[in-house]
């Protein structure tokens, strides 16, 4: 939310597909539960668009989201688990905070739109794991706490969308990237009157 041409129809997909479904900066932002203020300009004006496109029924479902889903077997979390909303965890030290924050196998975050891999393991250390050429990672022994990456806005130079599987039961993590009709979405983006730069960075994946 806040950043393409077509938010309702993202936000159906999302909510209406998913058993578990968090709300990030952006979407809390678009439902009014942050204040815009806490958003660069060309943000601002995104989601003061979004606010209208979406209208009230699309605004009652972003208000049922949270930033956070820490009860389930793999919590999520939007950012971090000390900071749900805004920590960019691009650190070890970052990452070592909410490995030990969470004492379970798994954690999943995003925010950073980039797709990362940190272990703990059991001896202390903190590895910077990263995504394995071939994109299969196993979760060997200590906790982890992974980033997908983002489906939209990648920020990797990547421009192909990213998201990642988890198969607990082979206890693998699959990360995936998708090529989607990147000029499509920045005339569409455009078109609307969003800010320019949504579009020109989907290209960079930036």
């Amino acid at each position: 939310m806040g950043y393409g041409a077509d938010p309702s129809h993202c936000l159906h997909t999302a909510i209406g597909g998913a058993d578990r479904c968090i709300g990030g900066n952006h979407d809390l932002g678009a439902a009014g539960k942050v204040p815009l203020e806490m958003f660069a300009p060309w943000a601002r004006a995104a989601l003061a668009w979004t606010r209208e496109a979406i209208g009230r029924a699309g605004a009652a479902k972003l208000e049922r989201l949270v930033p956070l889903d820490p009860d389930d077997t793999v919590p999520l979390y939007h950012a971090s688990p000390r900071d749900p909303v805004w920590e960019y965890v691009t650190e070890v030290s970052q990452a070592r905070a909410a490995l030990e924050d969470r004492r379970v196998h798994l954690t999943l975050i995003g925010h950073t739109h980039v797709p990362s891999a940190w272990r703990l393991t059991t001896e202390g250390a903190v590895e910077t794991v990263g995504v394995p050429a071939g994109g299969r990672l196993m979760l060997e022994e200590g906790r982890w706490l992974v980033n997908p990456g983002s489906v939209g806005q990648p920020r990797d130079h990547d421009a192909r969308a990213a998201w990642a599987i988890y198969d607990a039961e082979a206890d693998e993590i699959e990360f995936r990237r998708t090529p989607y009709d990147v000029a499509a979405a920045q005339n569409a983006i455009l078109e609307a009157g969003l800010p320019s730069l949504l579009a020109h960075r989907l290209a960079e994946g930036r």
